[in-house]
């Protein structure tokens, strides 16, 4: 999924705008961000269109992400869903009886609660008048939530969402097994003691064994670890090369955090337990040591490891969007303008991963841009192999005419522009709620480093791409294996 995101600062003159179009329909901005827009003769192009409505991204937090089986490990999904939407009203001041609605995205659901948009926003003390649905889209739920968020506004059936996602690793549903079941099932038909007994005469110590959840793409059979050593023996990337990307990625997230970069994340006191405030998966290391590991997939001579692969992790993540007119009506400073997004799938069997290669070229010919107008790049990292692939991939001339049908390669983009604040890899991902969080990452660097547009990315199971939406940020004017579901997020904003 790709975004479009602009950065907006209320308070400046002439600040330019967040933007984002909605599938085919792009959003426009008002006539004061054009005007803006068009006074600042050194920034790069708008991508507003007139008479189309505008949505912003006004802010967005997060709860810490955490290794599973730590802090979070006696909770329930809907806990920190609940934490997540507490935090942004905290963080917001929004009054609970303005949202319209409530979509969060989930992937392994608690079957207590199916619904954990509705029991979290219950629970945060939204009003049982607000409608609220859960959405899944493996690692891209949350960006499914933002887009159909994105939707309910366009047609104007709504005019401010929130829209968030909460995964809870530490307990996952598992089962009996299937002839349990049927017999447990069997037993509360029969009306009998004979029926009973006959049931019973049945039964086997096998009938036992617990069913775990699936970690390999139904379609494949493959699991997505393995999908990724695959792809990174066909491009060619060496152990040590993954090794030194993920070491990339750990040691950028400390220097965020330690320097308070990483700022959607709130506090959160965790029943019985202390104030868990900052994330804990962050762990720089060094080459020697990662080195030491043993593959984790493929063995003995895989190069996929523990070290350089995203770990399980707890956490949620929820955004406040909306309709221009109605943020500036409220007196808010909205971060950006959200200006597309797009879902495509692959071959979830040899091109799992590779959903950013293919989806980046859309948005951005889509939007009328080239890589060289993108500014930050959020690319959700599931494997280092994974990254890599994709960007030896996005340089190819020969795999864009070959696999792709085009006649000259994606391009690169430039490291100093990709992930400066860590990913996936060391700040987690906890699956439903990663997309929310690459959103507010791509936003709060382009507020940060003075950028215009960026494009977010990010993989999920099923063979999927999701484009997710075209980002913009104004810095003027506002008074913003089964494992190939991708989504892209493409961030614009306009500078002074």
């Amino acid at each position: 999924m790709i975004s479009l995101l602009t950065y907006t600062l209320k308070n400046l003159p002439n600040t330019s705008k967040w933007a984002l179009r909605f599938c085919m329909r792009p959003l426009s901005s008002s006539s004061q961000l054009q005007a803006a827009a068009a006074s600042q003769t050194k920034s790069k192009k708008t991508l507003a269109k007139p008479n189309i409505r505008n949505i912003v991204v006004v802010d967005g937090v997060r709860t810490p992400f955490l290794l599973s089986g730590t802090s979070y490990k006696d909770l329930m999904p809907h806990d920190l869903a609940r934490a997540a939407l507490s935090g942004l009203l905290h963080r917001t001041s929004v009054p609970k009886d303005v949202v319209d609605y409530i979509i969060f995205g989930t992937v392994i659901q608690e079957v207590k609660t199916s619904n954990v948009a509705r029991e979290a926003a219950l629970g945060a003390g939204f009003s049982d008048k607000t409608p609220a649905h859960t959405v899944t889209m493996a690692c891209i739920s949350s960006n499914q939530a933002m887009t159909t968020a994105v939707g309910l506004i366009a047609s104007g059936q709504c005019d401010v969402v929130v829209a968030g996602g909460v995964e809870l690793m530490s307990d996952i549903p598992i089962r009996h097994s299937r002839k349990m079941r049927k017999m447990m099932l069997d037993l509360n038909k029969a009306k009998t003691l004979a029926q009973r007994l006959s049931i019973i005469s049945k039964f086997r110590l096998n009938f036992l064994s617990p069913e775990l959840p699936a970690v390999s793409e139904f379609s494949t059979s493959e699991t997505m670890g393995h999908s990724a050593d695959r792809l990174a023996a066909a491009f060619a990337i060496s152990r040590e090369e993954q090794d030194e990307y993920a070491l990339r990625s750990h040691s950028l997230a400390k220097k965020a955090q330690d320097e308070g970069l990483l700022s959607d994340v709130v506090p959160f006191k965790v029943p019985g337990r202390d104030t868990v405030t900052q994330d804990n998966g962050i762990r720089p290391s060094s080459l020697d040591q990662m080195a030491k590991l043993k593959p984790a997939f493929i063995k003995p001579y895989g190069t996929v490891t523990a070290a350089n692969s995203s770990f399980l992790t707890d956490g949620a993540s929820a955004v406040l969007i909306m309709a221009e007119e109605k943020a500036l009506a409220m007196g808010y400073k909205p971060k950006a303008y959200l200006r597309d997004f797009m879902y495509v799938s692959q071959d979830p069997k040899d091109q799992l991963l590779l959903g950013p290669t293919y989806a980046t070229p859309k948005v951005l010919e889509k939007a009328g841009l080239t890589m060289n107008d993108i500014d930050v790049f959020e690319f959700h990292e599931a494997f280092s192999g994974q990254i890599l692939a994709n960007l030896k991939a996005m340089d190819s001339d020969w795999f864009a005419q070959n696999y792709m049908g085009r006649k000259a390669k994606v391009g690169l983009p430039p490291l100093e522009k990709f992930n400066n604040w860590g990913g996936s890899l060391s700040l987690g991902h906890p699956f439903g709620a990663t997309g929310c969080r690459l959103v507010m990452a791509a936003a709060n660097r382009l507020r940060k480093e003075g950028g215009q547009y960026g494009l977010v990315a990010a993989c999920a199971a099923g063979g999927q791409v999701g484009h997710r939406s075209l980002i913009g940020v104004s810095r003027k004017l506002f008074s913003g294996n089964k494992l190939i579901q991708e989504c892209l997020i493409y961030l614009n904003s306009i500078q002074s």
